[in-house]
């Protein structure tokens, strides 16, 4: 196996692509308020249109990755988001800003999703949980910057100053994309035409145990995006947290997401994948089931709130490792579309949030929560639902005909 994927630089930069997608959301997030009243519009739009193109790019992304390589995509779409923070950052109106969203998203999304797959081209089972808890942790640093440096660029500038930032953010990452080595070896690409590649969707989503996982991690950041959507409202407008304190507040859980996902790394040692997983999102659930009647019963104001969120957001150092260790781990031979399928449902589920939050937000942390509780259940559901022995089924790639086992048994 080539060195370079055993070194550090390696790591921190699969870290940075996979934190992209919370990069472009988590730095503007104190601004919101601000750009609201600025653009005169529903800034949670600015939200939705990111996650749409995240989304439906990932699904045009995945099989080409499959075709051409890892590396070729993201040059492709490091310079698509850097051009689109530009646009972001000179829009005057709401409607520029969630054109320009969508266009930054299209090229952001090659980052967590080439991340993924780039480690389980390279890495076993268990080593890939490894591998994916440590980009957990090392990535982390960006959401705990995010909000932090956001709000301190807001209290001596402009939001328009937020988004330049990702535009140098995004040319120091296009640099760094030359050190990167190529993880799929042309033997192993798939030959057929993309159209037939889009086919691989069809078998992906047929796939029960794939879809399982997929859909566990999906539930549960329907929540996670609802808090992420809400909680500026929330913290600063109706606890009246000011806006530069409001990162402090959002960092504490990106704690809780660290520290789990150092302990997650040696847990994945001692215990089935699948049980730390149904462990993780029973807990989730608890948390917003208490954060719900808290909020409802009006019950330990911002205290009940911050300590509940912590408790369901430090899960995710588990959740988003093992669910997509184990999917992937479904169909090993599509990788590239697997990861594509499985980041377009992660980070597509927020349009749901930020649409709920947009249509029901009634100035209270009550919206946010009854969301956050209602789709924890859904994760919790999904995973436990029995299934047929049928499912653990050899699966065979409609694009190259490979059988599952015989890729994965190489990489033993």
């Amino acid at each position: 196996m080539n060195n370079k994927l055993h070194g550090p630089l390696f790591l921190a930069i699969l870290s940075t692509l996979m934190a992209f997608a919370s990069l472009s959301t988590d730095i503007y997030l104190p601004a919101m308020p601000m750009m609201a009243t600025e653009l005169k519009g529903d800034v949670e739009l600015t939200v939705t249109g990111f996650l749409i193109g995240f989304a439906l790019a990932q699904l045009v992304w995945g099989p080409v990755s499959d075709a051409l390589g890892r590396r070729i995509p993201l040059f492709i779409g490091m310079a698509m988001f850097i051009v689109g923070s530009a646009g972001c950052a000179l829009s005057a109106d709401i409607q520029q800003m969630v054109f320009w969203r969508v266009f930054q998203a299209f090229g952001a999304c090659t980052g967590p999703m080439l991340a993924r797959a780039m480690i389980r081209d390279s890495f076993t089972r268990i080593r890939s949980a490894q591998m994916l808890s440590t980009l957990l942790f090392i990535m982390a640093i960006a959401p705990i910057a995010g909000p932090l440096v956001g709000g301190q660029i807001i209290k001596v500038s402009s939001w328009h100053t937020v988004f330049w930032l990702l535009v140098v953010i995004g040319l120091f990452m296009f640099l760094s994309l030359f050190t990167l080595p190529e993880t799929l070896p042309q033997e192993e690409r798939v030959k057929a035409s993309l159209p037939g590649a889009f086919r691989n969707y069809l078998a992906l989503l047929r796939n029960r145990l794939f879809m399982r996982y997929t859909l566990c991690l999906t539930f549960f950041y329907v929540a996670a995006y609802a808090f992420m959507t809400g909680s500026p409202f929330v913290y600063i407008d109706f606890f009246g947290v000011a806006p530069q304190y409001y990162g402090w507040l959002f960092a504490l859980n990106i704690v809780g997401v660290m520290g789990v996902s150092l302990i997650n790394r040696r847990l994945v040692l001692h215990f089935p994948l699948e049980k730390l997983l149904k462990f993780a999102v029973i807990i989730s659930a608890l948390a917003t089931l208490t954060l719900a009647c808290c909020v409802k019963l009006q019950l330990g104001g911002i205290i009940a709130v911050v300590i509940t969120v912590f408790l369901f957001f430090s899960m995710n150092g588990v959740i988003a490792a093992n669910s997509t260790t184990a999917a992937l781990d479904a169909v090993p031979s599509l990788a590239g579309s697997a990861s594509a399928l499985i980041g377009s449902l992660q980070y597509g589920s927020g349009i749901i949030s930020t649409l709920l939050l947009a249509f029901f937000y009634d100035g209270t942390p009550w919206t946010m929560s009854w969301i956050m509780l209602l789709f924890t259940i859904a994760s919790v559901v999904t995973l436990l639902l029995p299934m047929s022995a049928s499912t653990s089924a050899p699966e065979i790639s409609v694009a190259t005909g490979r059988s599952k086992h015989s890729w994965y048994n190489s990489r033993q």
